[in-house]
């Protein structure tokens, strides 16, 4: 982007000044040698360009809803909270994102070394992957630690430092397929399955992709804990077939305790388990959403009071409590009809809080069921119902 394109190009011109040209660009008839003069603009390019790559850092497994803005915030204060940098640095200065990963930038070499130490960090509900880019070429720091150890935190339950791990945490073998079933049949008939009798944790399909080969396919699940519910779908009948689903044969992990199809169709008969009507998810999450109310919290609204996400350092700065703005419409919205979202400033009642005011009910529980217990800049976030009436009289206190 244009705000890189001059930095990179300040930095250029930084380096061309620091070069002594009475020797090389200057021989002894004192006219001006071109060659030595197109060898140093070349060598001090190189320069810079190797100063970026050493600067720059990979971020893989980037959750859905994560923006640029969002992402450099969250690192930046994660920086500063364990004392990777001084309180008042902002080390992440861009950041390039992809569907699935990103680059940052940093301010210097040093700063990269140090963000190095939050690989591992948990964010938006997925285990982010710090890591140097594969062009990088310089030395591998023996120092360097994982966010676990650096904080004395634990992984998420079913959550994998390295990419290898973590797909094949979601990854199930499919045996006794025919040749009539192909990836989509195979795709929408388990996905379905587990959509009906509960085993999905999100609304939507957990099945993200299918691979067929010969007599057995390979399924790829959105998360670990939705991989080893489907486990539970072994044996179901599929086009006159019953299908083998487990584990592939590289799996190394602990064993499962899971039961067949024949055990959910049971528990099912026997009334332990209710097949969801069209609404059941929606239903699921207004009931989960109401637990708050179940221990004394407030009664079900449109108004949800999110805590534990903010501190007043992301509030001092007025372009910083702009993009946080902007960052949770973007983000929240994704969960129902966002009408609006009110954040309290560092010197009104109510600061570090942020309100979002959905069309329905049932938008807020939705959005309750997805934020609460999230992970943000290290913290679990709290979500809640929130007062309407006081929400219209900007009653915060």
């Amino acid at each position: 982007n244009s705000q890189t394109n001059r930095r990179d190009t300040r930095h250029l011109l930084s380096t061309l000044s620091q070069h002594d040209y009475s020797v090389t660009m200057m021989p002894a008839g004192g006219l001006p040698n071109p060659m030595a003069a197109s060898l140093a603009v070349a060598s001090a390019m190189s320069n810079a360009q190797q100063d970026k790559i050493n600067r720059e850092l990979f971020v893989g497994n980037t959750p859905p809803g994560t923006t640029e803005l969002l992402l450099m915030h969250f690192l930046n204060a994660a920086m500063r909270r364990v004392n990777l940098c001084q309180p008042h640095e902002s080390p992440v200065l861009n950041c390039r994102l992809n569907p699935k990963f990103a680059f940052v930038e940093l301010a210097s070499a040093d700063m990269a070394n140090h963000a190095m130490n939050m690989n591992g960090i948990p964010f938006l509900g997925a285990v982010l992957k710090i890591s140097r880019p594969s062009k990088y070429t310089g030395p591998n720091l023996p120092t360097i630690q994982t966010w676990q150890q650096l904080t004395g935190s634990s992984l998420p339950v079913g959550a994998a430092l390295d990419a290898e791990s973590e797909k094949m945490s979601r990854e199930l073998f499919i045996g006794n397929t025919t040749p009539e079933m192909s990836e989509q049949m195979i795709r929408e008939f388990l996905g379905n399955a587990m959509e009906q009798v509960g085993l999905n944790t999100m609304p939507g399909n957990p099945i993200q992709a299918c691979r067929v080969s010969g007599k057995f396919a390979f399924v790829e699940l959105r998360t670990a804990q939705e991989a080893t519910n489907a486990l539970n779908l072994n044996n179901i009948p599929f086009m006159g077939a019953a299908l083998r689903v487990g584990r592939p044969s590289k799996w190394n992990g602990p064993p499962d305790q899971h039961g067949n199809w024949e055990d959910i169709l049971a528990k099912y008969m026997a009334g332990e388990l209710q097949l969801p009507s069209s609404s059941g998810a929606v239903q699921q999450q207004q009931q989960q959403a109401a637990s708050s109310s179940d221990v004394g919290g407030p009664p079900a609204s449109r108004v949800v009071e999110l805590q534990n996400m903010l501190n007043m350092d992301d509030l001092a700065n007025d372009d910083e409590y702009q993009d946080i703005l902007e960052d949770t419409r973007e983000e929240c919205g994704q969960f129902g009809q966002l009408n609006q979202v009110v954040i309290p400033k560092a010197n009104e009642p109510g600061a570090t809080k942020l309100y979002l005011e959905y069309a329905t009910e049932a938008d807020a529980a939705n959005a309750i069921s997805n934020l609460q217990g999230r992970t943000f800049d290290g913290r679990r976030v709290q979500a809640q119902y929130f007062d309407p009436q006081k929400f219209e009289q900007k009653d915060f206190a």
